[in-house]
């Protein structure tokens, strides 16, 4: 090998070493961008189960991934259920499924709104404390934020299928999940090369499941109802001089969940909220005087009288003077829910009494 020779094949050498690295580097990069997560698919109960046929999560890196192989599971909003992870940013779905209790095949084939999901994969949620996190926000921008262990990233993205080809997705980051939108299934008119592909694989015949699980006048209409929205924020408060408030969880009947921590748990910002479904909150008056308490709510007596309430009113949670009980009042009255609970409780906070 003359000298020319042996510089060329040096230089290509380097050459391929830069390549390799600057490879790595944006392989790291990319690693560390795009997010990953779980995907789930629930129903509204156990009658209403659905099981998907042919389905593709198209995602905006390219990288197009799955729903998880089975049936629908679990409860509105939350599958109960955890498979293998997914990567890449959700883009859309093209999804066929056959609802068992309708007989039919619904085709779903939608993109997801773009703004709205490349900001959320941005964002991390604050969902509990964290002793080495400075003051907490509801949520942080991770590309422009340092973050903490109170905050999660995207870490599920979840279908939720209710009769007549409806479909609601939500994301999750941590315990908070958020509503991403509705879309719309449509009914598979031939549908026989699917049944053909559905009824090879599983034990039972379409008419047998027709036979055990049919469900006539199946309706969307009360997981439609359970979207409205009403501008109000739930206020917790009490007489006692030493009550300091730490921690509100609500779940809302449409599938959403939020957190609220200090600082802003003090005073909830009004904003548009589905009618809450549990609330749980935990507060302390004293050293050894920790309390968690828990209310139920009823989706038709909420309704109505949230309905009648205006905009931007609170919901308020009022603690007895002795933390045995609590009432809930709406524009000052009080209102009918299913129950209150309160339980003294071992958890601690950071500004907890010493």
């Amino acid at each position: 090998m003359n000298f020319k020779t042996q510089i060329v094949a040096w230089l290509l050498g380097i050459f391929q070493l830069i390549s390799c690295q600057q490879s790595k580097k944006q392989s790291m990069s990319e690693k560390e961008t795009v997010p990953v997560y779980n995907v789930e698919i629930s129903h509204p109960d156990n009658k209403y189960l659905i099981t998907p046929v042919e389905d593709k999560i198209f995602t905006f890196e390219g990288n197009d991934s799955s729903l998880p192989y089975g049936s629908s599971s679990g409860n509105w909003g939350d599958s109960g259920k955890t498979f293998t992870e997914r990567r890449g940013t959700p883009k859309g779905a093209d999804i066929v499924y056959f609802s068992r209790y309708e007989d039919t095949f619904y085709h779903l084939k939608t993109d997801f709104p773009e703004k709205e999901v490349k900001d959320f994969i941005r964002r991390a949620y604050a969902d509990e404390e964290d002793n080495d996190c400075g003051i907490l926000k509801e949520f942080v921008y991770t590309d422009q934020e340092n973050y903490c262990g109170a905050y999660k990233k995207l870490g599920d993205l979840v279908f939720g299928f209710a009769p007549k080809g409806m479909v609601v997705v939500w994301l999750r980051f941590g315990y908070v999940q958020i509503e991403l939108g509705k879309f719309q299934a449509e009914v598979v008119k031939d549908d026989k090369k699917y049944a053909e592909k559905l009824f090879s694989k599983i034990s039972q015949t379409r008419e047998d499941i027709k036979k055990d699980l049919f469900i006539a006048n199946a309706s969307p209409l009360v997981w439609e109802k359970y979207r409205t929205r009403y501008q109000w924020a739930p206020t917790i408060h009490s007489e006692n001089k030493g009550f300091k408030l730490f921690n509100i969880q609500a779940e809302y009947y449409n599938g959403e969940r939020e957190v609220m921590l200090r600082p802003w748990v003090e005073k909830p910002v009004m904003k548009e909220r589905a009618l809450p479904k549990e609330i749980t909150f935990f507060w302390e008056t004293g050293k050894g005087e920790a309390f968690e308490g828990r209310a139920f709510f009823n989706w038709a007596e909420t309704d109505d009288q949230f309905e009648n309430a205006g905009e931007n009113f609170p919901l308020e949670l009022k603690i007895a003077p002795d933390n045995k009980s609590f009432e809930v009042l709406l524009l000052g009255h009080p209102i009918k829910i299913d129950s209150t609970r309160v339980y003294t409780s071992n958890f601690t906070f950071k500004d907890s009494y010493k």
